[in-house]
């Protein structure tokens, strides 16, 4: 447990306060139950990218905790509705990652920032590298100076599998050669290197997590840049045949959301010459092929129909499987939701949920993307 002394300030005008975290988590839900304290305050968390389906998921397990949650989103791809529940319950600063003045703000008397922010496609940045390059890397950066100022404990970067590229060792070490495909994976990686050096140069604790093809409740299938099981899920519930980009062969390593959130949550309390500036991989160390993966949703939902091909898509990687030994190591790692009971929770979060028009798209496609 760290012991840290750190003067609490008011929420800025600008923002959405909210009251005091309940000690309650939602229903099927549990994550590593020790919180941390600072001096005789719990402590604060940040987390960019709130309103995603990750960055939500990790909202609701600190606020389970009894921490003290501030939320940053622009709303770009995150949705207000994954914040409904919540959001009287955390401070939601409403603001962009390329507007430095709003994260020196939102850092203000932080003790722990979770990066989840991101716009995480390949296809959108092989159309807009540009755009990709301001959103993952100088975001990431502008976060970066932002927490060092604010003298930050550690801040948790959401790194991505694509770094790996499609070289064919199986399965992915930390200490492989990086090889990234896409200008979203190149992002990425960049990202992890400014993570290493903002360690090295100023002692600000970093570490990078990086997940492998996360899949679980509230990620929106609609998206066109959605991961390949949102969309398979859905689609098969509506009686839809989903649609294979390539042969069905390419395979993922799955991770259920509770597995990254733990992951994340193990992040923060390492001590932290152990895990300052490391990256390490976040996944099952399994992997299933899309087809495979097909075969199993069909079972679970009870689909009648088969499955759609279509033709492989730019930067896509064909084979992705995690040693996750490293984070076993340095984190106490080890994945609590195999892949089937993933698929099984996430299924039933999405029966049961209330159907929401742009969530219901049967004209959406899935392919096997990289985290």
């Amino acid at each position: 447990m760290h012991l840290l002394g750190r003067r609490r300030s008011s929420p800025p005008a600008n923002v959405h306060s909210a009251s005091c975290p309940c000690n309650t988590s939602a229903a099927g839900e549990s994550f590593s139950d020790a919180i941390l304290y600072h001096g005789s305050s719990m402590a604060t968390y940040l987390i960019t990218g709130v309103a995603g389906f990750i960055g939500s998921t990790l909202a609701r397990a600190l606020l389970a905790q009894g921490g003290e949650v501030r939320g940053f989103d622009n709303f770009s791809t995150g949705k207000r509705e994954n914040l409904a529940d919540i959001l009287d319950r955390i401070e939601l600063h409403e603001a962009d990652l390329l507007d430095l003045d709003a994260l020196h703000q939102a850092c203000r008397a932080v003790d722990y920032v979770l990066h989840e922010a991101a716009i995480p496609s390949v296809p959108r940045s092989v159309k807009d590298p540009l755009g990709n390059n301001r959103a993952n890397v100088d975001g990431t950066l502008n976060l970066l100076v932002a927490s060092r100022d604010a003298k930050v404990k550690r801040v948790i970067y959401a790194a991505s599998s694509s770094a790996y590229g499609d070289t064919p060792t199986l399965p992915k070490r930390e200490d492989m050669q990086p090889n990234p495909i896409s200008p979203y994976a190149t992002a990425k990686l960049a990202s992890e290197y400014y993570m290493a050096s903002f360690y090295r140069c100023y002692g600000l604790e970093t570490v990078s997590l990086r997940y492998f093809n996360v899949f679980g409740p509230r990620q929106d299938p609609a998206s066109p840049y959605s991961g390949v099981l949102a969309k398979f899920i859905t689609q098969m519930l509506q009686g839809e045949p989903p649609t294979i980009f390539g042969d069905g062969k390419q395979s993922r390593d799955f991770t259920y959301v509770d597995n990254v959130v733990e992951a994340n949550l193990l992040a923060c309390k390492a001590e932290g010459k152990e895990v300052a500036g490391r990256v390490l991989n976040v996944a099952t160390g399994q992997r299933m092929d899309l087809y495979q993966t097909f075969q199993i949703l069909k079972r679970l939902i009870g689909y009648s129909g088969e499955v759609k091909y279509g033709a492989e898509r730019a930067g896509d990687v064909k084979h992705s499987l995690a040693d996750i030994s490293r984070a076993e190591q340095y984190l106490g790692y080890k994945p609590k939701v195999d892949f089937e009971e993933g698929l099984g929770r996430t299924i039933a979060w999405y029966r049961n949920r209330e159907l929401q028009p742009q969530l219901s798209n049967p004209n959406a496609r899935a392919r096997g993307d990289s985290c």
